[in-house]
């Protein structure tokens, strides 16, 4: 509280925002100085002269006015902005025709002798096993709801458990399968979603204290497309504080692999318990990470779409020009099964759009241009991750070439920037009530001196960080649309940034163990709107690899 009073009586001098003798509060009567423009031009990088000053007062009176009444609209998160982005850039050209799927559930399925095992089992596996009613949908819940409720408290990964929606969803299955209609591959799993999302009859908390009671009285687009492929929700998964890291108010969401450390974030439960085989798969969401990250760390295969593939309606706004929702699971056929059933557009999402999803599973490795990124892999070891990951993909008749990713566009300082600003503007009512003092964390790189700080930037930096945006998308198409897939260690270098500014879609999976046990992971790089191409790439190399089937000890 000291530094926020601190913070806005520097904000009052520094403008000349004197207040009157007497006044009840700062905001009560003010009167902007030309010395407090002086001030404020060191901080904007701006230099006028003292007539230009002067014209410029009555302006700032006017601007302050209008500031208090957008204030008065107490603007909720779900406000979203006017604007959309488009990772398209003019005139690109796109598939347009929507093939039918065929999907391959295998025939003979055997329940396993080891009941534990099943918490690994594929969808395909799963969806076999139901269809033939070797299992019934309920006792699969309640397996998985065991899981939870027994590892849950270890990895700090659960929010809230939805158990009784949960067995109404997956009686509901059965009661279809036992009348030979099956919706969807997905029909009777379970799977997990991360608390950012509403859920009707759930609290919906962000993660963080001053949401911890919420209650939202919707359903998030995501959980009615996955509610409608007759998938059941078992738990609302952790998530780090309003989307950042793994820290939330019920600790630090665990790593199943290493229990000493985090799990990566903010998609924290989400990565945690699937890895854990607590949940067959999960949602997640990405602004700048947050499903690359975890899935990273946690050993998980991340599918983070093409911007606007799904829309984002019923989800916490953090940017609007940024934000994604992906599958979190453990193979990338799992991913495409459920990236299927929940991508699309609607007409709340203004960036969201229906675009074809032409998965086969199969890709032709003599037709396929793949690069990597040398800048990133040349200098590491021969045993790193990265460079098993070449060898084994050559083995595989890949012949990817060498090249350099641009790192020398200043990526990570526009998109934070942008980012910083947007979530400020999302959070407004937050800052200004103080009721972030009640976040756990609190230091000066975490969201509330974010958001601080935001309030600083001007509207002039932020269009032209967005422009920049633009130009970077252009500057950076010509390199990337020459390939089908480019291969880079998933937080290397400037690449996490700039895939992020301009939309395109990534895969990351575990591609090899670092000595401490950890998974090695790599991400793999896709055209726009090229989820099918890019997931069948990376089956590929899981079906001729043991990494994704390896299983975190102590949760086997």
């Amino acid at each position: 509280m000291l530094a926020k009073k601190w913070l806005h009586t520097l904000l009052l001098t520094s403008f000349g925002l004197a207040a009157a003798p007497g006044a009840l509060t700062a905001q009560d009567s003010v009167s902007p100085g030309v010395s407090g423009i002086v001030a404020a031009e060191k901080l904007f990088d701006l230099r006028f002269s003292p007539a230009k000053r002067d014209s410029i007062v009555s302006g700032l009176i006017d601007h302050l006015k209008l500031y208090r009444y957008l204030h008065s609209q107490n603007l909720n998160n779900a406000v979203p902005l006017s604007l959309s982005f488009d990772p398209l850039l003019p005139g690109t050209p796109y598939e347009r025709r929507q093939n039918p799927l065929h999907w391959e559930i295998p025939g003979e399925v055997a329940l396993p002798a080891n009941r534990n095992d099943l918490a690994f089992y594929s969808i395909p596996e799963l969806a076999s096993l139901l269809r033939r009613r070797k299992i019934t949908s309920v006792e699969l819940t309640k397996f998985f709801i065991d899981r939870l409720k027994k590892y849950g408290p270890v990895l700090h990964c659960v929010i809230e458990l939805t158990e009784d929606s949960a067995l109404a969803q997956a009686r509901w299955a059965d009661a279809l399968f036992a009348r030979g209609i099956v919706h969807s591959p997905l029909q009777g799993i379970p799977y997990g979603i991360k608390d950012l999302f509403a859920v009707r009859g759930t609290h919906t908390t962000w993660g963080t204290p001053p949401y911890k009671d919420q209650v939202v009285p919707a359903t998030a687009y995501v959980a009615e497309r996955l509610d409608d492929a007759g998938a059941v929700l078992v738990a609302k998964l952790s998530l780090g504080e309003l989307a950042m890291d793994d820290v939330w108010f019920g600790g630090l969401t665990r790593n199943p692999w290493n229990l000493a450390t985090g799990s990566g974030g903010s998609s924290a439960g989400s990565a945690a318990a699937t890895a854990a085989g607590l949940v067959p798969f999960a949602i997640g969401t990405e602004t700048y990470g947050s499903i690359v990250d975890p899935s990273m760390r946690c050993g998980a295969t991340g599918l983070r779409p093409t911007f606007g593939s799904i829309a984002r309606t019923g989800c916490m706004a953090l940017c609007w020009s940024s934000d994604k929702v992906g599958p979190i699971c453990r193979s990338a056929e799992d991913a495409a099964y459920v990236f299927a059933y929940i991508h699309g557009g609607d007409s709340v999402d203004a960036s969201s759009r229906l675009m074809p999803f032409n998965y086969t599973g199969k890709v032709d490795v003599a037709r396929l241009k793949v690069a990597y990124t040398r800048n990133y892999i040349d200098t590491l070891p021969e045993s790193s991750p990265e460079k098993q990951t070449l060898l084994i993909l050559r083995r595989l008749g890949v012949k990817p070439v060498a090249v350099d990713f641009p790192d020398d566009l200043h990526g990570n300082d526009i998109l934070s920037l942008i980012i910083g600003v947007e979530s400020a503007a999302a959070f407004d009512q937050l800052t200004r009530s103080n009721r972030d003092d009640e976040m756990v964390q609190q230091n000066k790189d975490r969201w509330p001196n974010t958001f601080r700080t935001a309030r600083f930037v001007p509207a002039v930096e932020y269009v032209n960080a967005c422009r920049m945006r633009s130009a970077i998308m252009r500057r950076v198409d010509p390199f990337i649309s020459r390939y089908d897939i480019i291969i880079a260690p998933p937080e290397t270098g400037d690449q996490l940034a700039i895939t992020n500014l301009t939309g395109h879609p990534s895969v990351t999976l575990p591609v090899g163990y670092h000595p401490d046990g950890t998974p090695g992971s790599i991400s793999f790089i896709g055209q726009l709107y090229g989820e099918a191409k890019l997931l069948a790439f990376a089956k590929l190399f899981q079906d001729a690899t043991p990494y994704n089937k390896q299983r975190p000890k102590g949760f086997e």
